[in-house]
């Protein structure tokens, strides 16, 4: 498992927090920035430059902070083979995982502090795609994508 970790200005010290729980943990990642409290980035290139690492087989998955995790949500999941979740507890984060099979992890600077975030890397990160009947909902979403289904 290797992480893809981005964001804008509005979710830089968030990310920052992120990065280290990352470090900590001894999880790889590769951050694609801001690298300051002073840089400015619109969130849709956040989500471009971690989403492309996930398609490129760079990074498995991403997690990506904006002020609200609202507009890197979005963004991302304009993205062809990205299921991005934006989460403010820990039910979602693990579900979303299990579920949906959601590759990314969407979270706002804004809205959450450090120690929260944290926990929903970890419910995320922590849990597996159940499979099963899930299987057949998260192919319709991406039949929906391709244009497959359409009714």
């Amino acid at each position: 498992m290797k992480i893809a970790l981005s964001c804008d200005h509005g979710g830089f010290q968030l990310k920052e927090s992120i990065r280290a729980h990352l470090e900590e943990r001894e999880i790889p990642y590769e951050d694609f920035g801001i690298y300051s409290a002073e840089e400015k980035r619109d969130y849709p290139y956040a989500s471009l430059y971690a989403c492309n690492a996930i398609n490129d087989g760079r990074c498995t998955m991403a997690i990506l902070c904006c002020g609200t995790g609202i507009g890197v949500s979005m963004a991302a999941n304009k993205i062809k083979g990205i299921r991005a979740a934006c989460c403010s507890d820990t039910y979602s984060a693990r579900y979303t995982r299990l579920h949906n099979d959601a590759n990314v992890l969407c979270l706002g600077g804004r809205v959450l502090g450090p120690g929260l975030a944290n926990e929903l890397v970890d419910a995320f990160l922590d849990t597996s795609f159940e499979g099963g009947r899930h299987a057949r909902r998260v192919a319709q979403i991406m039949a929906i994508q391709d244009g497959e289904l359409t009714e």
